[in-house]
């Protein structure tokens, strides 16, 4: 730590002078050119450059995912954060060693971890163990120490209920996703419900009758959407659906009990996966760039590697609005 000798050297003034000066001394009488040099020299001397690392010294990065092969399949978007993973790492030349909760001690043979998916508190701290060059894709770690890359949730929230606003929907639902951590069985809110009741109640227009939970898969949007017209559920004019899977299932119950979409209800989903351009109707959603996000997730990591940062970071990104045919002017 810089002392105030230190900075009266580097200012060419007396400590005493620097000592008033850094007080806030309002008696005393100083050039603002005095003040500025003094000021100067104190921001230069406590600042510290923070520790270079080695650099790459496997070029070898360990991927951990808490989905599974047939979960990917079911939710196309983190196989595409994935692939966007592998994709850039092939680039570079980087090797991209998978490891599991069972055989994490392999980490030590790589110069980093990227965690995708969520995870509860124990797998945080167990994968801190292994690295201190860890970073979390889609999930929010700061809490917890530690590099995070995450989806604005409430930009893509708002721009979807502004839009069914525009088109003059009034009565808006949310089909909400549900999920848990593997080991723990911790239950995950779903960020997207918690900005969508914001933004309703804002508006003045939230119902909490239009409110619903599935599994965030086809099937799990399928049978919701199923048990509601079973129960003759009043619905919305209009749902908004937490991903495109849900969505997908949403749409197809709806079709098999003759109804239509957009006609009968509005359906607008979230990820804007692969596949969402050629249903029918068309999907209209809210797009995330996942492939490119994984490949962000590598740039963001090797950066990591080569200067140690004195806080972790949160790089949040934004995501855009795909407007297609399963949304409808009422």
């Amino acid at each position: 730590m810089a002392t105030i000798k230190d900075i009266a050297e580097r200012a060419k003034v007396s400590p005493a002078t620097v000592s008033r000066v850094l007080n806030y001394d309002s008696e005393l009488s100083v050039s603002d050119g005095t003040k500025k040099r003094i000021f100067e020299a104190a921001e230069a001397l406590n600042y510290t450059k923070h520790k270079r690392q080695p650099k790459l010294h496997s070029g070898k990065l360990a991927l951990i995912q808490w989905y599974e092969d047939q979960e990917e399949l079911e939710d196309l978007y983190y196989l595409a954060v994935r692939m966007g993973i592998e994709k850039k790492a092939e680039e570079l030349g980087i090797e991209i060693l998978k490891v599991t909760l069972e055989s994490l001690d392999e980490v030590q043979d790589a110069d980093g971890l990227l965690a995708l998916g969520k995870f509860s508190s124990k797998e945080v701290a167990m994968f801190g163990k292994q690295t201190d060059n860890l970073l979390f894709v889609d999930f929010d770690a700061m809490a917890f120490g530690f590099d995070s890359l995450v989806v604005d949730f409430n930009q893509g929230v708002t721009a979807a209920i502004d839009l069914l606003l525009s088109k003059g929907h009034s009565n808006i639902g949310i089909l909400a996703g549900v999920e848990r951590t593997k080991s723990e069985k911790e239950r995950i809110s779903d960020k997207r419900l918690a900005y969508f009741r914001e933004k309703l109640l804002q508006e003045n227009l939230y119902h909490d009758e239009f409110v619903w939970e599935s599994d965030f898969s086809v099937d799990g949007g399928f049978k919701k959407m199923q048990e509601l017209l079973e129960l003759e559920v009043t619905l919305p004019t209009a749902l908004f659906v937490s991903n495109d899977a849900m969505a997908i299932g949403v749409i197809r119950a709806l079709q098999e009990a003759g109804k239509r979409v957009p006609e009968d209800i509005s359906i607008i989903g979230f990820n804007d996966i692969s596949v969402a351009k050629y249903l029918s109707p068309a999907l209209t959603t809210v797009k995330v760039y996942t492939e490119w996000m994984g490949e962000l997730a590598v740039q963001t990591i090797l950066e990591s590697l080569q200067q140690e940062a004195p806080v972790p970071k949160k790089i949040t990104i934004a995501s855009e609005l795909v407007e297609r045919q399963s949304v409808q002017t009422i």
